[in-house]
């Protein structure tokens, strides 16, 4: 009696354990459903985790490494053994800084070679006559560099001569000729290194407002004074013209062939008798 009064309570919940339990296994969530099962090996451990377990080792061989970046320091200062190299240059540069000797550095007379004289002709290539000794030698333009350094000479233009030779001055010019005879009285100016009597000539008189007329003469390699203050070669007879002196020596050759030094005195003067009546040496 008791059976069939509880059957239905016994029943039920084994009837609800018995669904249950075929809903999980064919779910797929037991082990071993639908053919899969897990080995005993992998069971215990996540996927990929031996990758992660080995790197510690190669991350402990790593470490070498590290230590050896401060080995790679001096490597890369090797090159400062090559400053003291760079150091050395000024040294070195300093003979090109050094200005090299110009043509217009001349020696003094004693110091100067001798004249290249042409023995058929018995004088240089542009005609000059052998310079006397101690005296100094031309200098071709063509041949010098204007320094920066500045020196002084003396310049006077003079036609005193004129005054005792009036008779045979061109009527037209008498009344150029100073009463004194002075065109410029001896003053000191300037001029630079390498430059010539007639640099200082032409400079002077543009400055002093004082006319000059010369021409350049290519078989003397120099240029030649024509005139100055209006009065011209020949005006005071076939014998005269302009001359210049260099401290009284009256050279042999064109006036931007000499090259002045420090202190010289240069003299021009107008002559009426080719240099006698100027103190030149007649020849």
């Amino acid at each position: 009696m008791w059976w069939k009064q509880h059957k239905w309570k016994v029943l039920i919940p084994v009837l609800i354990a018995a669904v249950l339990a075929g809903a999980f296994w064919y779910g797929g969530n037991a082990p071993g459903a639908r053919g899969w099962t897990v080995p005993a090996n992998e069971a215990s451990q996540p996927a990929l985790e031996g990758d992660l377990h080995d790197t510690p080792e190669p991350a402990q061989t790593k470490g070498p490494p590290a230590v050896s970046e401060p080995e790679e320091t001096p490597v890369e200062h090797t090159p400062e053994p090559d400053t003291p190299d760079a150091t050395e240059e000024p040294p070195n540069a300093t003979p090109e800084q050094t200005p090299a000797p110009t043509a217009s550095q001349q020696p003094r007379p004693s110091e100067q070679p001798e004249m290249a004289i042409n023995p058929e002709t018995g004088k240089d290539q542009y005609l000059t006559d052998p310079v006397p000794e101690g005296k100094p030698l031309p200098v071709e333009p063509q041949d010098v560099t204007i320094g920066t350094t500045a020196y002084s000479c003396t310049i006077s233009i003079s036609c005193a001569t004129i005054l005792d030779n009036l008779d045979l001055c061109d009527p037209e010019k008498k009344e150029l000729v100073p009463e004194d005879g002075w065109i410029l009285e001896p003053m000191t100016v300037t001029f630079y290194e390498g430059e010539s009597v007639f640099n200082v000539l032409q400079r002077t008189c543009k400055q002093q407002k004082i006319h000059m007329e010369f021409e350049d003469t290519p078989m003397y390699n120099s240029a030649y004074i024509e005139g100055i203050h209006n009065l011209y070669e020949f005006d005071v007879g076939e014998l005269s013209g302009w001359m210049y002196s260099v401290n009284d020596w009256f050279p042999n050759y064109g006036c931007s062939r000499y090259q002045l030094q420090d202190g010289d005195v240069v003299e021009w003067v107008y002559t009426c008798d080719y240099g006698a009546d100027v103190g030149r040496p007649v020849t």
